[in-house]
């Protein structure tokens, strides 16, 4: 039977894992409706992805769900290794001066906080409903949607963004070349108790190299439960008969016992420690491959239907969360005509860059692995503070030789700023969160009379012309008194300085949180052209000129 229906929601989104689950969060705290399907009749009970990097809590911080996400997690305190037999070592995870550091989660628990935070506002994953057919043109996209009853839906949208895996539909459907290499060795994963003393929150690894392949390894991430890990290792050539697919949990595959789990273990672990209460396993395949392109036309890709890598360092679920609080705001902008659809080509060039990147380290990483003698899991490349957008389309920096973070860069965190009226210090990104561009005016140490009128002249006019989709904050080291249009933030120690810089006087943080642009006065002609170029002001809707 097919149903022919009209809808009102703008975006299609394929896949209701964590970036999928992301995109269509993000698309509804920017103002715009979208239908989620996923062909799985309910979530999956595998701990795939469990390290949650820095960058992404950030992101979470800002989405409302960090909070909820700690609570349900641990955090991950350093690494225990074993190589080539030899005593181990302890190596803590440093600290780095970050809001956050790294947390351990089972993915089935961040894809249920995700379904929790999408409840609010209002929607529901449509499972068991498959992406049969999808086309497009320069007006919007038709898909054929196919339900596990046998029925089929025809829709339209305004856009549709593919976040359904290595494997991606979507994908196929685009045409998009996926090139890449598979490794011939195929890995097991189970979830167990293990009965040892190590300290609640450290991770495991013991390796013994063997030359021409990998590693006979046992690795064991914790999880919050105590005494509970996802442990991964070699798959014996008897566990993989031939066939399944070349990446990812083999569902069709029978997964492997807890005796099979415990003879590596045998193996490698000092004092042979006891596994126990296997409630899952599974067989899993790697490969490296990349997207030739993010989007095509009206149709995007994130997470792993554009990239997939080696599980080295926890960067494959962080990077595609990434790439959905990435792409998110812009299409919403367009959606909502407050932009020009040229914006979306910035997400291609943006997000490529750093999928290949993680692809090159993973693999390079994953090859090298247990050479390097036990460093600890919290790498600073690793956190995905790092990533930058610097000479990409639309990033703009007035003076690059200006001391800080560049216009393409994170807009790094300051502690210790106050607001009159609130008896409790402020974070720059309590400031930052929301939906909107913030415009950070730093006044100069002292500041000068004819500084505060003309930040306040400047304001005026700009909220006049701006304010839908940007607001402006003041940072100043002596306390001023309330003005229209301005939140002033008081920094007497001077974090904000430090942390951007002294000579940039204006930067344009986006929402998601990377200095858009960057220059020395506010009021520098490149900050209008650079406002005109995003938002395109005769596209701005009425709705948000209200």
């Amino acid at each position: 039977m097919s149903t022919d229906i009209s809808q009102k929601n703008a975006v299609l989104v394929v896949g209701a894992g964590p970036v999928g689950l992301t995109m269509v969060a993000e698309l509804a705290r920017h103002g715009v409706r979208c239908r989620l399907i996923d062909r799985a009749p309910g979530p999956l009970p595998y701990c795939r992805a469990i390290g949650v990097t820095p960058r992404t809590l950030e992101v979470w911080e800002d989405m409302g769900v960090a909070r909820t996400m700690i609570g349900r997690g641990l955090w991950i305190s350093g690494l225990r290794s074993v190589i080539a037999d030899q005593p181990a070592q302890d190596a803590m995870a440093p600290p780095l001066g970050l809001p956050f550091a790294q947390l351990g989660l089972p993915q089935y628990e961040t894809e249920r906080v995700l379904t929790e935070h999408l409840r609010t506002f209002g929607v529901e994953i449509e499972r068991g409903a498959d992406l049969a057919g999808l086309e497009q043109d320069d007006q919007g996209v038709a898909v054929t949607i196919r339900r596990g009853d046998g029925s089929t839906e025809r829709a339209r949208f305004s856009y549709a963004v593919g976040c359904d895996g290595a494997h991606s539909t979507v994908r196929k459907a685009l045409e998009i070349a996926f090139d890449g290499e598979a490794y011939p060795w195929p890995f097991m994963l189970g979830d167990v108790h293990i009965g040892w003393d190590l300290p609640y929150g450290m991770a495991f690894r013991a390796v013994r190299p063997v030359e021409g392949r990998p590693p006979d390894m046992f690795i064991a991430i914790p999880l919050p439960e105590p005494g509970r890990y996802r442990v991964s290792m070699l798959a014996p050539p008897s566990l993989v008969p031939s066939g399944g697919t070349e990446h990812g949990i083999q569902a069709e595959m029978k997964g492997p016992s807890l005796a099979d789990l415990q003879a590596i273990a045998d193996d490698l672990l000092p004092g042979k420690p006891r596994l126990t209460d296997l409630r899952w396993s599974s067989i899993f395949r790697i490969s490296m491959r990349l997207a030739s392109q993010y989007r095509s036309g009206r149709v995007f890709i994130a997470g792993d239907a554009a990239h997939i890598h080696p599980p080295t360092g926890g960067q494959g679920m962080n990077t595609g969360i990434q790439d959905a609080y990435n792409l998110a705001w812009k299409l919403a902008l367009v959606v909502r005509g407050v932009a020009g659809p040229d914006l979306l080509d910035s997400y291609g060039a943006e997000r490529r860059p750093v999928g290949a990147d993680v692809v090159k380290r993973t693999q390079a990483a994953s090859e090298n692995y247990g050479r390097e003698r036990g460093k600890a899991p919290d790498r600073l490349a690793d956190t995905q503070i790092l990533v930058s957008y610097r000479g990409t389309p639309f990033i703009a920096d007035e003076d690059s030789e200006m001391a800080g973070p560049v216009a393409g860069d994170r807009a790094p965190d300051v502690q210790g700023l106050s607001q009159s009226g609130l008896g409790f210090p402020l974070r720059l990104f309590d400031v930052l969160r929301g939906t909107e561009h913030v415009l950070l005016i730093q006044l100069a140490d002292p500041v000068a009379a004819e500084d505060i009128d003309d930040a306040v002249s400047f304001a005026r006019e700009f909220h006049r012309e701006w304010s839908p989709v940007v607001r402006i904050a003041t940072i100043t080291r002596t306390p001023q008194a309330d003005t229209p249009f301005l939140t002033t933030l008081l920094d007497r120690q001077g974090g904000f300085a430090e942390a951007f810089g002294s000579e940039a006087r204006a930067i344009l943080v986006r929402p998601d949180g990377y200095i858009g642009w960057r220059g020395p006065s506010w009021r520098s002609p490149g900050l209008a052209g650079y406002l005109e170029r995003v938002f395109s002001r005769p596209g701005l809707a009425a709705s948000d000129r209200d």
